[in-house]
């Protein structure tokens, strides 16, 4: 359970902007330097992140790094994992800061550590699989803080990137009256906790996957205003980092579904829109995929892509998904 704001409700409105500041729990000082073990990911300041990993039968032939959603956790790979290890992928998967079993589950960490902290990873692991291609996955949130890590200053070892629907829908492209509330909230009331679902919302139509999610002890059930406030500012952050995206960098895919209902397509089209033409960027479009492609009833497609695009960037996708990508950008944008 989050923490809570502790002020009576009817004491709500009557407020003063001080009453309860929004609260950040950043990485502490350098300790040591950062350590894979069996299960976990020690950070330099010590932190711990759960880890979980799904290896092949064989000797892996790659190795996939993935970084969750929002109140989500190292389990988002559950259902996708048995056709990665098929294709010889080693899939690792970790509880970002603030959610899963990661320290100050249900605090935001801000995200220049959460940037960091991927990098850290992706250093462990290319480590421990040296010589192997390293992709990194990230879904959602997960697709956002990987933005920040790829155009950092010290950028982790990736021989590609795979963005599923990347949480983008920042400031720029957000109902101003939306904006406005959520700032009033998150310095009034920024610990108060709401539940986290959304009537009418579905992430995903496996309804097996959703349950498990609903049972899962590790999903975050309520959000606080000040979290919520921090992934839009990580939203603003990976929009506004998209033009520093180079044409020297590894490969990027976007993966992206007319049936997301947590990301616009303006959202999605804003940041296409600001990376440059010249990276070697591209987007997978597909009709009918959510917001969580990977758990979709048709995430066979979306994993084929993927796996194609990993072994060669440059071919065109399977689906066709790559094509749709380009006649999408090109096509008006429908109300949402």
């Amino acid at each position: 359970m989050s923490p809570r704001c502790p002020i009576p409700r009817r004491a709500l409105l009557a407020l003063p902007a001080t009453a309860c500041t929004p609260q950040v729990i950043p990485a502490g000082p350098s300790l040591g330097d950062p350590a894979l073990a069996d299960g976990v990911l020690t950070m330099e300041d010590g932190a711990r992140l759960p880890l979980r990993a799904w290896l092949p039968e064989g000797p892996p032939r790659g190795v996939l790094l993935c970084l969750h959603g929002f109140n989500d956790s190292r389990n988002f790979m559950t259902e996708p994992a048995r056709a990665l290890n098929g294709a010889g992928l080693a899939v690792y998967a970790y509880d970002q800061r603030g959610f899963g079993g990661a320290p100050h589950r249900g605090v935001w960490p801000g995200a220049p550590t959460l940037a960091a902290d991927a990098a850290s990873a992706a250093r462990l692991l290319k480590a421990r699989h040296p010589g192997l291609p390293l992709v990194l996955l990230g879904e959602s949130m997960g697709g956002a803080v990987l933005l920040l890590a790829a155009t950092g200053a010290n950028p982790p070892p990736a021989s590609g990137y795979v963005l599923l629907a990347p949480a983008v829908w920042g400031r720029v492209t957000m109902p101003g009256i939306v904006v406005g509330l959520l700032d009033v909230l998150t310095h009034v009331v920024p610990r108060v906790a709401v539940a986290s679902g959304v009537p009418g919302i579905v992430p995903t139509d496996n309804m097996e996957a959703l349950r498990r999610m609903a049972r899962d002890p590790l999903t975050i059930r309520e959000t606080r205003v000040d979290t919520t406030s921090g992934l839009i500012d990580l939203m603003d952050d990976a929009l506004a980092a998209a033009p520093r995206l180079e044409p020297g960098m590894p490969p990027l895919l976007l993966v992206y579904g007319a049936r997301d209902q947590l990301v616009p397509p303006v959202a999605t089209r804003a940041l296409l829109d600001r990376i440059p033409p010249e990276a070697p960027a591209r987007v997978a479009y597909y009709t009918g995929i959510h917001h969580m492609p990977l758990r979709d009833l048709a995430a066979g497609t979306v994993i084929a892509d993927m796996l194609a695009w990993i072994a060669d960037p440059a071919a065109p996708l399977p689906s066709g998904a790559d094509a749709a990508g380009l006649a999408w950008r090109r096509a008006p944008l429908p109300a949402w």
